[in-house]
């Protein structure tokens, strides 16, 4: 058997983080199984759907590195596949027509609430002759639902899982205007598209029931069912705004690696003992539904920044480049020169141990890019005095002489000038910093150097002690 699973979002809203979560998950079984994994859009709520949630789903999943086989299916381009699904069952008794107007159905629920029941359908129509129909009226086609024993769905996460088949009323299929409802829908094309294990939210656990329900009416096979628990946050509450960005595209816009926000995800109500750092090749190596716990996952923005942070210093150079170029690019409203890139090539090694975001690392190279002469901050204005100045005058010539513009060599140099001088090394280092970066915080100050070149350097010394 080829393993099939599907991402199967509605493109009514930003793609969630726990959407994501799913979506890889589903894509790290069938990629352990050698299977396929394939996007369906379930856009059937024609209202509330939009193209730019449709782009945010695409543009989200390739950016957290997931590809699908195939085309994506979008829902209701097959709504007349659906249609004649509910048909068929109606021409073999397993449906039927309900002609109960809408306040019908009101005055039926709302007696059920008030005899304590649960407010589902009565089944008035189910072995009702069509001929007593009210003249004109169009009806629904509801399921007829099995009324005795229970439907059982043995889940790969939440184990069996019963229910009494007498809690469960008919479902309708196809609206009176002629659309499939969701239920359907997805029964339908879970069996067009041979979906072998359909992987989502307990959220959907009740659904499950009505679909396996589905699935044996029209003679298929249900796939094997995987209800992963949903995220919460890190105080145990329903994870929303305020526990962080919500939105998977919030991410790669706060200075996420798409590896790291995979890691996290992943960890997310799976585990594989004591691992934290797991490789995507990992990933899929080690990927089974038996670790996906029963209880709800925390979601905790610090350690997703924490691991953030690894990722960054395991990058290498040409891979951190391009994002923090752009970022730093956006922010100058134009493009780095030759010469600039270079510069940040040379810094982002420096860069990279105190950085959590992409975003900290443009913000930490930002200085190299200032006009000059750069502002000063506070903390700067203090260490440039009369004797901060003096000693980079100095300093100043004994840097023209070095032909070695190392970071090592550069401390060598530094270290010898305070020694000459009788003087402490932060009494060159520190008025250096404020110099060249216009702040009393920075990276390094002789990888700062080396980044900035000779010429740089020199003239930013030369900014701030000619008067």
């Amino acid at each position: 058997m080829t393993v099939v699973t599907r991402f199967a979002p509605s493109p009514t809203g930003y793609l969630h983080i726990g959407g994501a979560r799913t979506a890889l998950f589903n894509w790290l079984f069938s990629r352990h199984h050698q299977g396929r994994f394939l996007l369906r859009i379930e856009d059937t709520d024609r209202e509330r759907s939009t193209e730019d949630a449709v782009r945010a789903i695409i543009e989200g999943l390739r950016w957290l590195g997931l590809d699908w086989d195939g085309e994506p299916v979008f829902q209701f381009a097959r709504a007349s596949r659906h249609a004649d699904v509910a048909r068929d069952l109606l021409a073999k008794g397993r449906a039927y027509h309900c002609y109960c107007t809408p306040e019908e159905l009101a005055e039926m629920r709302e007696r059920a609430r008030a005899e304590g029941r649960s407010p589902k359908y009565d089944g008035r129509w189910r072995d009702r002759d069509p001929k007593e129909a009210p003249p004109g009226a169009k009806p629904v086609i509801r399921f007829k639902a099995p009324q005795s024993g229970e439907t059982v769905v043995e889940d790969l996460v939440q184990g069996r899982v019963a229910v009494a088949n007498a809690e469960l009323d008919d479902m309708v299929l196809l609206r009176a205007d002629g659309t499939p409802t969701y239920m359907l829908s997805v029964v339908v094309d879970d069996h067009d598209m041979a979906i072998t294990h359909a992987i989502r939210g307990d959220d959907h656990l009740t659904n499950a029931f009505r679909q396996t329900q589905l699935f044996l009416a029209c003679g298929w096979q249900p796939p094997r069912y995987a209800h992963i628990p949903l995220i919460h946050g890190a105080d145990g509450a329903k994870l929303s705004k305020r526990h962080g960005a919500v939105a998977l595209g919030d991410y790669a816009h706060l200075g996420l690696l798409s590896e790291a926000m995979r890691n996290y995800l992943l960890r997310l109500g799976w585990s594989h003992g004591d691992d934290e750092i797991i490789p995507t090749a990992k990933a899929i190596e080690w990927f089974n539904l038996e670790s996906i716990g029963r209880s709800p996952a925390r979601f905790d923005m610090e350690k997703l920044l924490s691991l953030n942070a690894h990722y960054i210093r395991e990058a290498a150079g040409d891979v951190l480049r391009p994002p923090v170029a752009a970022l730093i690019e956006k922010s100058l409203a134009r493009a780095l020169t030759t010469e600039e890139g270079i510069q940040l090539d040379r810094l982002l090694p420096a860069l990279k141990p105190r950085a959590r975001t992409l975003i900290e690392l443009a913000n930490g190279a930002a200085f190299l890019f200032r006009p000059r002469p750069l502002p000063l901050d506070a903390g700067a204005t203090k260490q440039l005095g009369p004797d901060g100045k003096a000693a980079l005058r100095a300093f100043a010539e004994r840097l023209s002489t070095c032909s070695d513009w190392s970071a090592a060599t550069l401390e060598q140099a530094t270290r010898a000038e305070a020694e000459a001088k009788g003087l402490k090394l932060g009494a060159i280092a520190q008025p250096l910093r404020a110099a060249l970066t216009g702040s009393s915080v920075s990276p390094p100050i002789f990888d700062v150097m080396a980044a900035l070149g000779r010429e740089a350097t020199l003239g930013r010394i030369t900014d701030v002690t000619r008067t």
